[in-house]
Parts: C-alpha cells; structure tokens; sequence
C-alpha cells in the first residue's frame, strides 16, 4: 500500500506544476485581463473612438467650398486635402495621440504602481509580457478605431450630400485610406507601449510620445531646407499620416512606404525596450 501511494504522489505533482506552467497564451489572457479591468483603459479607448466620429462628423457638415482647405495639428505633416476622406479623418491627429497614451498606461503604468514586480514574478522571462502588451493593444486598437473611421465617414456623407468633395466607399481607395487609420492608430497604441516600456514613466512617456509625434517634426523646420525636405517624409508622424492619405503628394511617401517607414519605428523602439527589459533589475 506505501509503495502505491509513493507511486501515485509525483504523478499528481507533476500534474500540479504541468498545470502551472507560464505559457504565453496565459500571459496574453492576464494581460487582457488587466487592460478590461482598469477603467483608465476602456475610457481611454473609448475617448480614440469617439474623438475619431466625432471631429470627422463636424468636419464634414461644418464643411464649406469656400474653405479649401483644412490644416491639421502642428507635427502631423501637410495640411489635409479637401476629400471626403480627409474631412472624416480629421481627428486621426488626436486620436492618434490618445491611442499613445493607452499604450504608455498599459506598460508604465505598473511601474508607478509596482504591480510590475508582481507580473515578473509570476512571468520571470518577461519579454512575453511586453510581447503580449502590444498583442492585446494593436489589434484591439486597429479594430475599433477602423470601425470608427467607417463610421465617421458614413456620417460625413451624409453632411456632404451633393458637394463636389463627396464620395462613396466603391470609390478607389476609399477604403484602403480609412483602414489605413486604423492600422496607423494601432502601431500608435503599441509605439506607446513600447515608450513606456523603455522609459517606465507614465509622464515621461507621454512626453516622448508628444515629442516624436508632434514637436519633432516643428524643430526640423529650423534645419536647412534641403536637408529638412529629405527628412520630413521619415518622421513617425509624417510617415503614419502617408498610410491613410487618399492621394500621395509631393514630398510625402506612397502609404506601403509610409507602413513600413512607422512599422521600423515601432519595431525599433519595441526592441529597445525589449533590450532593456532583459538587462534591468525590474
């Protein structure tokens, strides 16, 4: 009888630890988890969404012929043309820069709480924590804000009603343009999951997420005009701007070169703060 209860002990144990073991997709269902339960996050969220409807909607029936043109916030490249896809993306700027902010709360948030230790604890490799921060965020980010583009621009229609401007989603690249924001938006969300990460300042994070976005762009004005003309189309900001652009104009990159221009920012800056994930003590 001992020697059957000795045999039956490691099994069950071994069940026990098989049971908790860290695996990536448990990190990826704590980490969606936490994002649901902080009402910082759903409001955030909830703030790029409507921030997107809402401007695109007021742009478009505040809309008259005789304002050409819109400009948009400093540090988001030219100003925008005047087509019905532009006018319902008039707050990708500022949406944009709330999407950041969601993703520098994900991850410096824990910092200034010091849940983060708790969180290495449980996940000592602590990269898949940073990869599934930016794998609950991007695309959640990517959805949501597409839908609200869609929408922006079917309520701007509506304003646009028999104006010369006004076009339908069939249009050539109508679609490609509103998706395209959403795309933007969702490598925003993880670029500030990233910025928190490396930085592990909430402040500091939204600063240098104004900074690269908005400022960077502004100070290279003070640069000589040809060396500033060679570099602006590369700015984070100016390159994400070129994904959803309708048409591509002089100076800017066609949108496949502005995705992969932004992507090798976000990708550079993820690595960054994988490098240092790995090194520091916390």
């Amino acid at each position: 009888m001992t020697t059957a209860n000795l045999s039956v002990v490691p099994a069950t144990e071994k069940r026990a630890h098989k049971a908790l073991k860290v695996t990536n997709r448990r990190v990826l269902h704590s980490e969606w988890t936490k994002f649901w339960s902080l009402r910082s996050s759903w409001i955030t969220l909830v703030a790029s969404v409507a921030v997107l409807i809402v401007f695109g909607a007021i742009a478009a029936y505040a809309y008259s012929p005789d304002g050409a043109t819109l400009t948009g916030p400093p540090g988001t490249g030219t100003d925008a043309a005047t087509d019905a896809v532009s006018l319902a993306l008039t707050g990708s700027a500022f949406a944009s820069l709330i999407a950041g902010v969601l993703g520098v709360l994900m991850s410096a948030g824990e910092y200034g709480t010091g849940m983060v230790r708790s969180t290495f604890a449980a996940v000592p490799r602590r990269l898949p924590v940073l990869w599934s921060k930016s794998a609950v965020i991007g695309p959640l980010v990517l959805v949501l804000t597409t839908i609200a583009a869609l929408a922006a621009f079917q309520l701007g229609s509506m304003g646009l009603d028999g104006e010369s401007i006004a076009l339908s989603l069939g249009d050539d690249g109508v679609l490609r343009s509103l998706a395209g924001a959403g795309v933007y938006l969702g490598l925003v969300a993880v670029f500030g999951v990233a910025l928190g990460s490396l930085i592990r300042s909430t402040a500091g994070g939204i600063a240098a997420l104004v900074g690269v976005l908005l400022l960077l762009p502004s100070l290279a004005s003070l640069l000589p005009d040809s060396l500033y003309d060679t570099i602006n189309p590369y700015f984070p900001s100016n390159a994400g701007s070129a994904i959803y652009s309708l048409h591509e104009t002089s100076g800017s990159l066609s949108p496949g070169a502005g995705l992969a221009v932004f992507a090798g920012w976000v990708a550079l800056t993820l690595a960054a703060a994988a490098i240092r994930l790995k090194r520091a003590d916390v």
